[in-house]
């Protein structure tokens, strides 16, 4: 038998955080594995966010609703400033604003109407009572030609026509907003609820 040496063995160095006690291996994930798992979840809230409607036509319908209500509000301030009469005059698919000129005539601020996106339509109410819109005409020179007055007044004592529009997606189950005043108050963007 040979002699008991006095010499030590050469222990093995074990790589930091690989193992831990007896023969166990540490548990835990790569920085390489933590990231696909990061990329996986930000794609499915993505694809989430897509198909809930939170960037479809919901989201563009409440901003043009918002639009509108901040153009009636700029052109209430502008005919009490100007002390001027503006309107605005209504189809089904677009908006123009008109302005009363001196000459007795109601005239376009600009050179053409703002056209909602084709899925979507106006409806608009004075005294609870709906009014027929013009549908879209072709011609645009038609248009003006065939001008009639404008359904929302904006008179230069700051009032305006009491109105209820309704700004909506033409498909049956689609988004619908409101925008209504009763004369004095600007108006505000409501939703409305669907009705069975």
């Amino acid at each position: 038998m040979p002699a008991p040496s006095s010499r030590r063995r050469p222990t093995r160095s074990r790589p930091l955080g690989r193992s831990l006690g007896t023969g166990r291996r540490a548990h835990g994930f790569t920085l390489i594995e933590l990231l696909v798992v990061l990329v996986i979840i930000g794609t499915l809230v993505a694809l989430t966010t897509f198909s809930t409607g939170i960037a479809g036509p919901g989201r563009e319908l409440r901003n043009e609703a918002e639009r509108l209500s901040s153009l009636i509000g700029v052109l209430a301030d502008e005919a009490v400033l100007d002390n001027r009469e503006y309107g605005v005059r209504f189809e089904r698919d677009r908006y123009e604003v008109v302005r009363f000129e001196d000459d007795g005539r109601w005239a376009p601020l600009g050179d053409q109407a703002h056209r909602l996106p084709a899925w979507a339509e106006l409806r608009f109410e004075l005294d609870g009572q709906a009014l027929v819109l013009p549908s879209p005409s072709g011609d645009s020179k038609d248009r003006k030609a065939k001008a009639s007055l404008p359904q929302l007044l904006i008179l230069s004592s700051g009032e305006f026509t009491p109105f209820r529009l309704q700004l909506r997606e033409r498909r049956d189950d689609g988004a619908r907003l409101a925008l209504s005043s009763d004369g004095f108050r600007l108006p505000k963007v409501e939703s409305l609820a669907e009705r069975g």
